[in-house]
């Protein structure tokens, strides 16, 4: 906190305190605009994709791993089945992003 005052120097006569801590808001009014509110919206939006999900929806886990969902519990988990007929127990929350364009594709 020293330092911070030693850099900024006396005000100059006549200038209010306010004047001086002006640009230190400023910074954290872009800071918040730039990082914080985008995202707050992207898990927004993950969380209303997650919450969406339904039987037959192909999906694309954290991990990397594509599959299509087999079964939705109530836990908050779902049965994936990959690629070879084998399936999987995941969290929803392990859910990335729609798969449906990649899987098609192949």
């Amino acid at each position: 906190m020293n330092n911070l005052v030693i850099l900024m120097g006396a005000p100059a006569p006549g200038q209010s305190p306010l004047m001086q801590f002006l640009p230190l808001v400023a910074i954290i009014i872009v800071f918040y605009f730039f990082m914080i509110r985008p995202q707050m919206k992207k898990a927004k939006e993950q969380k209303k994709y997650i919450e969406a999900l339904k039987k037959g929806d192909k999906i694309l886990t954290i991990g990397g791993i594509y599959g299509k969902i087999a079964d939705i519990k109530d836990d908050g988990t779902i049965i994936m089945e990959v690629e070879d007929g084998s399936k999987m127990k995941i969290s929803k929350n392990a859910v990335s992003q729609d798969a449906t364009s990649t899987l098609n594709q192949q």
